[in-house]
């Protein structure tokens, strides 16, 4: 499963902050991902091991997470995507999937100029895989490289768990909250910054001391005295800082001779973040890309998730008469619990 948001993704303006929905821009990034997904990365099975892995355009073989290899080629589709302003959310699964997915819904909240335009805020979708619920939420808190600004992103944390509310379902019993969901991840822009002196941080950077940059790292310091995201996970930081970049550059902004004397200098920091809170989902990969298309580098992650299933897989295979699912089946396993709770393992990148 492939989850990909944008920050900014088009000119924080007051015409597409005040004005609706662009939603050509949209249609455009949905149609370069799933060129890009379906062209050149194939989620398969190991027919042993039924772990996933990644092969490449011409079908070469690529070694599995446990070292298996196998040649099943898969197809991703867009199961939902939402734009509000510059902050854009879309989710894609593998086609054999799609029919174990329901419950599909998006709550926007703006917190922006006057409290309430979507400049900054969240897109938020949630959905159920089999028994278990998902919930993606996009971010872009506000700004501000000043002492005690941490405060303000603090706030619109806050804001947005408060204001997002999904539909109850036919029954009322879906999700109806942030945290009601099994398994939450909240990734965007969240623009805390690094507490320390500028100078000092541009020296750690050019000596490659993540560890001293991050022990001072406010979205860190934020959670550990519990202001906000207590119980929240996120993988260790082993890469540079991913703001503040020229375009177009491996310069970060304010270095050397580059920009206008008149520009405010940005000291770099850990921006553009991912954090999850769930206790079945375990992170395999948390790095950065080296795309330079705009002034932040993007953070990607892989995840994996237990996934809870209340049928009996026998009874299911009546509804899914596949090869597929003769694979999927085989990948349960048991746990004891108050009722029959069958298990398996689901990957997905974001």
């Amino acid at each position: 499963m492939e989850r990909r948001w944008f920050q900014e993704i088009v000119p924080l303006k007051a015409s597409n902050v005040l004005g609706s929905e662009n939603n050509e821009i949209s249609t455009k990034w949905n149609s370069i991902i799933r060129d890009s997904l379906n062209k050149r990365t194939s989620l398969q099975f190991d027919d042993n091991k039924h772990k996933l892995k990644n092969i490449s355009p011409n079908n070469d073989k690529v070694e599995s997470l446990d070292g298996q290899y196998s040649k099943v080629s898969q197809h991703f589709e867009c199961i939902i995507s939402k734009q509000m302003v510059g902050i854009f959310i879309s989710v894609w699964t593998r086609s054999d999937l799609r029919p174990l997915i329901q419950h599909l819904s998006v709550s926007c909240v703006g917190c922006g100029i006057m409290g309430c335009l979507g400049n900054k805020g969240s897109v938020s979708v949630r959905f159920m895989l089999h028994e278990t619920s998902f919930c993606f939420v996009c971010s872009h808190l506000a700004s501000g490289g000043r002492e005690g600004d941490q405060k303000n992103r603090n706030s619109n944390v806050a804001e947005i768990f408060s204001r997002t509310s999904f539909p109850r379902g036919p029954l009322f019993d879906l999700p109806r909250k942030i945290l009601d969901h099994d398994h939450v991840i909240l990734l965007g822009d969240l623009n805390y910054r690094i507490s320390l002196p500028e100078e000092t941080i541009r020296l750690l950077v050019e000596n490659g001391d993540w560890d001293s940059l991050f022990e001072n790292d406010q979205l860190m310091k934020e959670q550990m005295s519990g202001n906000m995201l207590r119980g929240w996970n996120e993988g260790a930081i082993k890469f540079a800082p991913t703001y503040k970049y020229f375009p177009n550059s491996d310069m970060y902004y304010g270095c050397c001779h580059h920009g206008k004397k008149t520009e405010k200098k940005r000291a770099p920091a850990w921006c553009d973040r991912i954090v999850w809170y769930g206790k079945s989902l375990k992170q395999l990969e948390y790095t950065r890309s080296e795309s330079k298309l705009s002034d932040h580098r993007p953070v990607k992650a892989i995840f994996t998730a237990e996934l809870g299933l209340l049928s009996d897989p026998e009874n299911m295979e009546t509804l899914f008469l596949s090869e597929r699912f003769e694979q999927i089946k085989t990948a349960f396993e048991v746990s004891t619990t108050d009722e029959l709770v069958h298990r398996k393992q689901l990957s997905f990148r974001l």
